[in-house]
Order: structure tokens, then sequence, then C-alpha cells
């Protein structure tokens, strides 16, 4: 075996004894590896991706359609306090007024008012007790607002409309994103519960990765709860834990990428990433940041951190690379900014700084960087949007006693013209260059830039992007970085070449990242 399958082989052999601890998972928004700027973009991928998630099926707009209709044909007003009213239709139907029971007998469609959809061949219930049952294959939909929208097809099918409880037994379908079979399942009024279940965000017939768990609890919008989880890559379990969770409010963007990442570049030949955090305790988790190379063996990275939202510290440890490539070991640093908003303003502010002991070709020296920084909320209008921000840092050094210490900002402007087309432009200066400071890692070789470019999607699997840097000190251009972005269903390719410089890379990750 060479030494670069023998080093790939090693880690996911690793991975698959990983330690069955509790853990997170996030859904992760894409973060561009760029100097150019480029990154204030990455909100196209994400929307894109967001808006493949949420897309409408046929059947789930004519449910929406029909309860519409449903309303508008209501002979008494509608009473929010009471459950919401059902239709019935079939082939034959029976219904007994004494005590509020029916048979169904056919194609049955059961349609509640906000938005429910019960279909089955032979259905029984009581409109009394708001009862429903379907002894043989049901489907279920679900387009409640403010619910997660359901499909799922299963068999010995009961549902209480009124108390909002049910169960299923056999059943695969979706829930919001997530692609789910299990033996049983339960419904409740606040959330959802599979037994010997399956869950994954690829849509494949045979999906690319999978989560496998003896018991799945989802909280609509809050959160999902894995016990006796496993994680299945291509078949092949990855790694298993005793609990594990996975933030699904909307918006939210998780740190931890759960599945790795594998890429090839000029200066680190073929690698692998893999992010993976392990709560402690409310708001307090240790964190593997794993990075293999083939030109450099183990470059990964460790941190134990707190975050609250507003106060984030810790110490972290490790080998640290930069947008451009530049490598840094810190052994250990420690660090802590403080973020929020001015009181009822839209302006927000920071303080912060790290202090540690940093090592970075042949020099060590005790570093210590502070600052306070100023910002405004993201200011929209006419398809366009500004970002302002400024601060003033002091940064030094024992190992020559220097310190830089001066003002930095920034204003960048983006602008989408269509869905397929948008382009940015800012303009950035910070005192601490490269030719001020003692280390250059995430350090310019000067202090006044401008960084723009632009996106073009092609389709809905293509996207073309371009970034540029330009040098304002000496008045030459840093940076031309061309992408393509290619989605491949359940995973997708980047493909970069940073012109200046002759480089190429190319990373393939899952989706979600």
């Amino acid at each position: 075996m060479n030494k670069e399958k023998k080093i790939l082989a090693g880690l996911m052999a690793a991975a698959v004894v990983l330690p069955a601890a509790s853990g997170t998972v996030s859904a992760k928004d894409y973060h561009a590896d760029s100097d150019t700027g480029i990154q204030v973009l990455d909100y196209i991928e994400n929307e894109h991706r967001q808006a493949r998630k949420n897309r409408l099926t046929d059947e789930q707009k004519k449910l929406l359609a029909d309860a519409k209709a449903m309303e508008k044909h209501l002979r008494h007003p509608l009473d929010k306090t009471q459950p919401s009213p059902v239709a019935f239709e079939g082939d034959d139907l029976t219904y007994d007024e004494r005590d509020g029971s029916f048979i169904a007998k056919g194609k049955v469609d059961i349609l509640q008012l906000d938005a429910h959809r019960f279909q089955g061949e032979n259905v029984t219930g009581n409109v009394k007790t708001q009862d429903i049952e379907i002894p043989e294959k049901a489907h279920v939909l679900q387009m409640t607002p403010g619910q997660m929208r359901i499909t799922l097809d299963g068999y010995k099918a009961h549902y209480n409309y009124g108390k909002k409880t049910g169960s299923m037994v056999d059943v695969k379908g979706r829930a919001d994103a997530h692609y789910i079979t299990a033996k049983r399942f339960e419904f409740y009024p606040d959330h959802m519960v599979a037994y010997d279940a399956t869950e994954t965000e690829c849509s494949a017939k045979k999906p690319d990765y999978h989560f496998a768990a003896k018991k799945i609890t989802i909280y609509p919008q809050k959160k999902m709860m894995m016990d006796k989880v496993k994680l299945y890559l291509k078949g092949t379990p990855i790694f298993s834990r005793k609990h594990y969770e996975k933030d699904i409010t909307p918006g939210a963007s998780g740190k931890e990428n759960f599945l790795p990442r594998i890429g090839y570049n000029n200066d680190d030949k073929l690698y692998l990433k893999w992010d993976l955090e392990f709560p402690l305790q409310k708001n307090l988790s240790a964190n593997a940041n794993v990075l293999v190379t083939t030109a450099d063996g183990w470059r990964s990275n460790y941190d134990l951190t707190f975050n609250n939202g507003y106060l984030r510290t810790g110490v972290k440890y490790g080998y640290f690379e930069d947008d451009d490539d530049k490598w840094l070991k810190k052994e250990p640093s420690y660090f802590l900014n403080y973020s929020d908003h001015l009181a009822g303003t839209h302006f927000t502010y920071n303080v912060g700084g790290e202090y540690g002991r940093w090592y970075e070709s042949g020099i060590h020296s005790n570093h210590g960087e502070y600052g306070a920084g100023l910002g405004y909320d993201p200011i929209k209008f006419h398809r366009y949007t500004l970002y302002l921000n400024t601060g003033y840092t002091i940064t030094h050094e024992s190992y020559d006693d220097s310190k830089v210490s001066g003002m930095k900002g920034s204003a960048v402007l983006t602008k989408d013209f269509n869905d397929r087309w948008a382009a940015y432009a800012g303009y950035h200066y910070d005192k601490k260059n490269a030719q001020n400071s003692l280390f250059n890692y995430d350090t310019d070789d000067f202090s006044k830039k401008l960084q723009s470019g632009f996106s073009y999607r092609i389709d809905d699997r293509n996207r073309l992007a371009v970034g540029t840097k330009y040098d304002l000190d000496h008045s030459k251009w840093k940076n031309v970085d061309y992408y393509w972005f290619h989605s491949l269903h359940c995973s997708d390719i980047i493909l970069r070449y940073k012109s200046m410089t002759n480089r190429w890379s190319v990373r393939w990750q899952f989706n979600p990242w």
C-alpha cells in the first residue's frame, strides 16, 4: 500500500473505532476556501441548497390547494380553539350518527383543514373521538404551517386528529429534508419518534450515507436526537455513538461537518478533513478538527470552547492553515471574544484577544493580539447588500519584543442581478501586514486591498465564479481565482484554480456540508 493510501486508510480505520460518547452534529453551511473575499457570496450555495430542500412536490402543492378550497366552503366560521375540520371521500362511506363511527372503502381520502391528508383502501374511525384507523397500506401527508413537512407510507396507521397523536409501522418517507425509514413511527403534538430507524438527507434510492439508530426523536424545527446510532458511508459503518444530536433549527449553521471531506491541492496533495464536536455540558464542547495530508501527515488541531452566543472563549492547540496555504502551530493559545448589538440599535461591537505560544518557520514566540471592533447589520437595498466594519488591534511578540497597533476596516458591497448573476466588491484596510509582523499567518503583504468577483449559475447543478484580490499599496494583482461548483446529487465537487500561482485544488464533499 502506498503512502497516500496508508494515511487515508488509517484515518478511516480510526473513525470506525471512535469512542461511543455523546455528540452533536449540525447541518453545516458551505464556506469557500479563498483569500479573495468570495466568501461573501457563500450564501448563493447555501440558499440554493435550501431551495432544493424546500421545493414542493406536486402532491404537497395539491394538498395546500385542497385545504384552501375546503376553507372557502366552510358552513360556519372557523373556531381555532377546536380541532381542525375534516372531510371524508371514498367509494363506499358508512356513517353511524348514534356513536359517530364510520367505515370508508375503496380509494379513501381524508383531508383536514390544517393541511393533513390520510389515504388508504379501507379506513375506519370515529368523528366524535376523532380517531382514524387504516389497517392496510396508508399514505400520510402533512403541510401544517409551523410543522415539519411530512410524506410517509406505512401500515397499521392510527391517528387522533384532535389530540394529534398516532402511530404507523414499516414506515418509509420524508420529514422536511430527512429521508426516514422505521419499523414503528409515533406522532405526538410536539415531536415524533421513530424506532429501529434510518435517516439521511441524501435522496438517492441507495443513499451515499445514512444514520441507523435504535430510536430517533424529532422536535420539529428544533433538534433531532438519536440513540444507539451508527453512521454509514456507502454501506460501511464509520462511527457509532450511544447518543447523537442534530440541530435542525431553521437557519442553523453548525460547526461540525459529520461527514469527512476529501480533496487535493498542490501543497497538501491528497487530504482528508473531518470536524468532530463532543459536547461536555451546556455551551461547552471539545472539538477535534482532523486533517490528514499525504504531503505532511497529521495536521489536526483541537480546542476546548465555551460559547453562549455572545461570549466565546477557550484554548486551542495544533496546526492551523490560512486561506493562502500558510501554516502555523499554536502550542497552545487562549482566546476570548465577546460580541453583541449596541442596545436597541443595528450597530454591533466586539472585544477580545488571543494569547499563546506560536510557532512558524523556526520561530517561537509568545503571541498576544487584542482588539475591539464596531460594525453594522447588513444594509439591504434594491438587491444590493452593504457590509461595514471597523476596529483597532494591538499585536505583541515576545520573540523580538515587537508591537504593531492600528486601525482596520472594510466596506463590501454585493449585488444580486438575477437568479443567475451576482457580484461583489470590497475595500479593506489593516495596519498590520507581513512587513511589520513577525508571523505571516493570516496576514497580507500589504495594508490596502480591493477584492471583487462574480458568480454565474449555469444550471441547477453547475455554477462558475471568479474572485480577485488587488494590492493597492503596490498597484498590482495578487490573486485571480476561478471556481467551478458541480452537484453530484448527494455530494459536490468544488474545483479552484489560482491563476497567479498556477495552483489547482479540488474538494469533494457530501451535502449538507
